[in-house]
């Protein structure tokens, strides 16, 4: 039951940074994009850069700030997926791409741009 409550709140919050999202001129391209490589939560597109974002949301502080959750092991699997969709798209190597997490603690989003780069 617990499980099913975290995928609802998850869901929840991913809708909520779509949202965002859009008001901010972006343009959603996949959600919850999976692969073999990994997983990204959100895809979109802003001016010329392919955005790759993790959302991640937290209702207390006692685990950390929701950012400190994309470690290195978690930039690797969405840097490798990143690039799959790319390849998969047939976009070139050096199609302009970033690196986003949408952190949501206590109702408030905190948006970080180039919140890291690729990992291999």
């Amino acid at each position: 039951m617990q499980e099913r409550n975290k995928r609802r709140i998850g869901a929840e919050a991913e809708q909520q940074i779509r949202q965002y999202l859009m008001e901010h001129g972006y343009i959603i391209l996949e959600m919850n994009y999976r692969c073999r490589q990994g997983e990204v939560d959100i895809i979109a597109r802003r001016g010329q850069y392919y955005v790759f974002i993790e959302v991640k949301y937290r209702s207390s502080d006692r685990y950390g700030m929701p950012e400190e959750a994309v470690g290195i092991s978690k930039q690797r699997r969405i840097s490798r997926a990143a690039l799959y969709y790319l390849y998969s798209h047939q976009l070139p190597e050096t199609t302009p791409v970033r690196f986003d997490v949408a952190a949501i603690y206590e109702k408030n989003v905190h948006y970080i741009q180039n919140a890291f780069d690729y990992i291999y």
